[in-house]
């Protein structure tokens, strides 16, 4: 459902920002307050050498970014009701604008909490005093090692600005500048754009896979040299950057930044290569049921069985995921309702309004959830996905204090897909219609398909490009091209027709421009499938250390947090447990397709 006029939207599938604020005189007084905070904190550089002046000085950076962030999530909120409101524009520029003056005036802070000696940093981790910060001041320990002097500090800082033109070139060149061509479909000439394409690559007739499919790839392999060279500049200053702050690999230095083992890593993609066949399977049935002759890389995605979609109104798809939700316990199922009742929420689509879905935290308030929705299945799903966000940032503000109550990107995935694959179960265990049963199964298996196994496939492909150069080996856009084509044959198997063209996805994929963050939509899946699975067979006590795992925030590393919820990503039982999930799966998908 879209609404031409958000006026028109019925209040209860509003959001209601005033919540935050009762208007924006509320906002303006928080950044100016701020603002004028920020102009104070000279006065603590060079004399961050004692407990009390730090500790001040951990006050003041708080009583500033409380607001600011309050302040800002207003703005992007408000913005994303209508992305053409000046006026909400103006708002993001004005806090936009002392967030930068704050990051000015603080630059001191880190570096100097950094030159004190080992002992002190460790007396004041131990320090009662200083308990909300323990975070900062482990991580400032943690980085001494790797830190440098303050002018060769100064240059990396500005090497890191030169560094933001490979991606932001990329992001110009996919954006605006590729030419992706036209295909005739149904005697209409279609422009090809990333829209269109995800609209044609799922279009029933495979014929019309296959021209938007070509058309797409045609335009990367003409421009392939180009992009193999911003890549190129990409890796080299990941690669630089480890071997400057004196790590083995750019890895390892991802790795150590966000407190993740290297045994993560090598265990998602060790575990992965192990357990190929299944993916292979599948791959075979999708061609099977599909009835294809040649089941290409531009049939993969496409649905197996048509007309079998959720559409349902809003309301009865909200109750169907509280359903789904059920075995969370009545707390999380009171705070579910609360997120509708109390207007948490904007659900429709009207004119001008951001398009997908997001959670956003708001400090001292609540999360707000915008959602677009439409009666599909992946809209149900999307529900289920942006409140498991919404509900992780709720138990980890009521658990944390402000410092330590942001969870980390390396499980901020968790939650929301633990609440998809709940309602999957749910949904599988209630629905009797073979042919729907059938669509869900399918669902589930491309879930895991897409973030498991190709995300996976992703981060082999980072680890590969960045020994490339740290190897000294050659690294240009047919080593490039023949490493993706290998890992995308060894992935799919034998079943799938592996055409020319996808030995040029690499350069479709603009994550690789964030050195290894694609493994954590792997690891992601991983343990929210065995969260589900803990929860539905143990029930009460394995609810009870997954709502602890969601009110940690950031107060420990993100390993240790996911050990609470029963899942020890540096061993590969997790990773046993999602393949006998997609195993199992596969079965039950087969034996319906075998006898209907």
């Amino acid at each position: 459902m879209t609404f031409e006029n958000r006026n028109d939207i019925p209040l209860r599938y509003t959001w209601d920002l005033t919540q935050i604020y009762k208007n924006d005189e509320g906002f303006h007084n928080d950044v100016d307050n701020s603002t004028k905070k920020i102009n104070q904190l000279s006065r603590f550089k060079g004399n961050l050498n004692n407990d009390t002046t730090v500790l001040e000085c951990f006050k003041a950076l708080s009583d500033i970014a409380l607001p600011l962030e309050k302040a800002s999530c207003y703005a992007y909120l408000k913005n994303s009701e209508n992305n053409k409101d000046t006026k909400a524009q103006e708002l993001i520029e004005k806090v936009m604008r002392v967030f930068t003056a704050f990051s000015q005036a603080s630059a001191f802070i880190d570096p100097e909490l950094t030159a004190l000696p080992e002992d002190v940093i460790d007396g004041f981790i131990k320090d009662p005093r200083f308990a909300d910060n323990s975070v900062t001041l482990r991580k400032i320990k943690m980085g001494k090692a790797h830190v440098l002097s303050a002018p060769e500090e100064e240059m990396l800082t500005g090497a890191s600005d030169v560094a933001r033109f490979y991606q932001e070139t990329y992001s110009r060149l996919d954006s605006g500048d590729l030419d992706f061509g036209t295909i005739n479909v149904d005697g209409k000439q279609v422009h090809i754009t990333h829209g269109t394409y995800s609209v044609l690559i799922n279009d029933s007739r495979q014929e019309v896979r296959r021209k938007a499919f070509e058309s797409l790839y045609n335009a990367y392999e003409k421009n392939i040299n180009t992009i193999s060279g911003l890549y190129n500049g990409s890796v080299k200053y990941d690669c630089f950057t480890a071997k400057t702050r004196k790590f083995d690999s750019a890895l390892s230095k991802a790795l150590f930044y966000e407190e993740v083992d290297k045994a993560v890593y090598q265990n998602l993609i060790e575990s992965v290569n192990a357990n190929l066949k299944p993916l292979h399977h599948y791959m075979a049935l999708r061609k099977e049921v599909l009835k294809l002759e040649n089941l290409n890389m531009y049939d993969i995605s496409v649905a197996m069985f048509e007309d079998a979609e959720i559409a349902i109104e809003f309301d009865e798809a909200f109750s169907l995921v509280k359903k789904g939700l059920e075995p969370l316990g009545k707390d999380y199922q009171n705070l579910l309702q609360t997120a509708f009742d109390n207007r948490w929420m904007d659900v429709y689509e009207n004119k001008g309004k951001r398009s997908g879905a997001y959670s956003m935290g708001v400090t001292t308030v609540h999360p707000f959830v915008m959602l677009n929705y439409q009666k599909t299945t992946h809209n149900v799903f999307t529900i289920a996905h942006e409140l498991g966000h919404s509900m992780h940032s709720y138990f980890s503000s009521m658990a944390q204090p402000y410092e330590k109550e942001d969870y980390t990107i390396f499980v901020a995935e968790v939650a929301s897909t633990t609440n998809e694959v709940l309602l999957l179960h749910y949904l599988l265990k209630n629905e009797k219609d073979i042919k729907l049963r059938k669509f869900l199964l399918s669902y589930y298996l491309d879930m895991i398909r897409t973030t498991y196994y190709r995300q996976t496939m992703f981060a082999e492909f980072e680890a590969n490009t960045h020994g490339m150069i740290e190897k000294g080996l050659p690294f240009n856009y047919e080593s490039l091209s023949d490493k993706y084509y290998e890992l995308n044959k060894k992935y799919y198997g034998d079943a799938v027709t592996h055409n020319d063209s996808i030995r040029y996805e690499w350069a479709r994929i603009p994550h690789f421009y964030r050195g290894f963050y694609v493994y954590k939509y792997a690891t992601g899946i991983t343990c929210a499938v065995n969260i589900a699975k803990k929860i539905l067979e143990e029930g009460e006590p394995a609810v009870k250390n997954y709502k602890k795992f969601l009110s940690t925030g950031c107060s420990l590393d993100p390993v240790s947090e996911l050990k609470i919820a029963g899942v020890d990503l540096t061993d590969k039982k997790p990773h046993e447990v999602i393949a006998k999930e997609f195993v199992d799966t596969l079965a039950q998908l087969t034996d319906l397709c075998r006898k209907s």
